[in-house]
């Protein structure tokens, strides 16, 4: 099952993810809709980031069981890592102030978020809270096309997160653009094979 490099892969993956993350945040840019829920929940909280993106999950996860999804280790290591990852990565990146160093944290974000995704989900040990969140309202609904139920996940937290103060602009349009291009670039070369059996989600990680 090639577990010796599926599980290291799933584990640097969802750190890298969490990098990722803190990088955009720290652009002041814009942030992915999840993310901009995620800062919004945190700027009215006074909770940090890293810990909101663990409390949200927590919620998001319950609402598998109604929709019969079942977790897998990446699941509960997604919950519990890139959070954390997130919030040590905030620690210790200095603030990009300059412009310059702000759209070098975007862009660095971005490429970094993608290669993290072909890692973790390549890794083929179970989505994310959000992307199973997905994946169910589409098994549960099938007369619904994946990306209507995608884009209307995505724009309701957007809308919740830009209330709430979470940052939108020019890295969300980059992001939405960007995302979809480097995990197909990056998942294939990353993808674990596993024989016998097909567990890899058709879904990219959108947190």
């Amino acid at each position: 099952m090639n577990l010796y490099r599926r599980v290291p892969q799933l584990f640097v993956g969802l750190v890298l993810y969490g990098v990722s993350m803190a990088l955009m945040v720290e652009s002041g840019l814009g942030l992915n809709p999840w993310d901009v829920f995620h800062q919004g929940l945190s700027e009215v909280t006074g909770i940090s980031f890293g810990w909101i993106v663990l409390l949200v999950g927590v919620p998001v996860l319950l609402l598998w069981i109604p929709l019969r999804q079942r977790p897998g280790l990446g699941t509960v290591a997604n919950l519990l890592v890139v959070g954390f990852a997130a919030d040590a990565a905030l620690a210790v990146l200095p603030a990009g102030q300059a412009m310059p160093a702000r759209v070098g944290y975007l862009v660095g974000g971005i490429l970094l978020n993608g290669f993290a995704s072909g890692l973790y989900i390549g890794s083929r040990m179970g989505p994310g809270p959000r992307d199973g969140l997905m994946t169910g309202l589409a098994a549960r609904f099938p007369k619904l096309p994946l990306r209507v139920i995608r884009t209307g996940i995505e724009l309701t937290v957007l809308g919740a997160g830009f209330l709430l103060g979470g940052t939108v602009g020019v890295g969300t349009i980059a992001y939405a653009l960007a995302i979809g291009p480097l995990v197909q670039l990056f998942l294939p070369p990353l993808t674990v094979p596993v024989a016998a059996r097909s567990d890899l989600p058709d879904t990219i990680a959108s947190r």
